[in-house]
């Protein structure tokens, strides 16, 4: 079976077991808020539950939507009326099409409840999916990026936190996953002439993921660190491979971002070249 597919139906069969046992545990919803502190301690519920709002809400939007609340299950089962302004964000965007029995206070019938598993277990798992495949694709471009520097006399070293100048790799070293002034860089690479050159990795399959890929992540470190470690020091940077839309390209690179294309790296190893003295 194709792998995709594979990793596919094992994530809708498993979201649709928690999507189930979930209706019935709250009796169709109508005790989600008075459970919030117990459920929402599990990953797989968490995920069920923001995928009952249309469109689902994501962690990030969901905590500040909610108030600035935090979701890690310590502090959720700590603190149930945080846990059930959680549970009432999402019911405010509920999805009436897939769960009009919740609006009109009734029990649904077999088949709404049918229905609305399949619907959102589908949602997840396809959601799940192309997370995993962005994720791959984006750690073989990393390990790319490693393998050329390599190959261009490049030594390797331990990921570290870097506070300060003293923390940076020797001119002709790099780290991979690394606390940069604060924000993690996929790669940092020392420079021969002493500068660095922090790398972020970025893949996307869609012009619209496209902003929050570059402009609302990279681009955010970039200012980040050129504001840590100013411009004489810091050359921020950005691997891409994938559809970004023109615009957003030159916005990034306007924030101070230099590119470079996954299927081009030598034109970043030949910038790297430069810097020699």
């Amino acid at each position: 079976m194709h792998e995709p597919l594979e990793q596919y139906l094992e994530q809708f069969d498993s979201f649709r077991g928690t999507l189930e046992d979930l209706i019935e545990g709250t009796v169709d919803f109508s005790q989600l808020r008075a459970q919030a502190a117990e459920l929402l301690t599990d990953a797989d519920v968490l995920t069920s539950v923001r995928y009952l709002a249309g469109p689902p809400i994501s962690a990030d939007d969901l905590k500040e939507l909610a108030g600035d609340v935090s979701l890690a299950p310590t502090r959720i089962k700590a603190d149930s009326e945080m846990a059930k302004r959680i549970v009432e964000t999402i019911l405010l965007g509920l999805d009436r099409v897939r769960f009009p029995w919740v609006g009109e206070d009734r029990e649904p019938t077999d088949a709404e409840r049918e229905i609305a598993i399949i619907s959102t277990a589908a949602m997840i798992a396809t959601q799940k999916v192309q997370t995993a495949r962005r994720n791959e694709a984006k750690d073989e471009q990393e390990e790319a990026v490693a393998a050329i520097l390599k190959q261009n006399g490049f030594t390797q070293v331990p990921t570290r936190v870097i506070q300060n100048v003293s923390h940076f790799p020797d001119p002709g070293e790099f780290c991979q996953e690394s606390d940069f002034g604060g924000r993690k860089a996929d790669l940092i690479v020392r420079l021969w002439d002493g500068r660095v050159l922090p790398i972020e990795c970025k893949v996307s399959n869609s012009s619209t993921n496209s902003v929050k890929r570059l402009n609302n992540d990279a681009a955010i470190k970039a200012e980040t660190w050129l504001s840590v470690f100013g411009t004489a020091t810091v050359v921020p940077a950005a691997v891409l491979s994938g559809v970004f839309k023109i615009h957003n390209l030159e916005s990034a690179q306007l924030r101070g971002l230099t590119l470079f294309w996954a299927h081009r790296l030598d034109a970043m190893i030949n910038f790297i070249e430069t810097t020699r003295p």
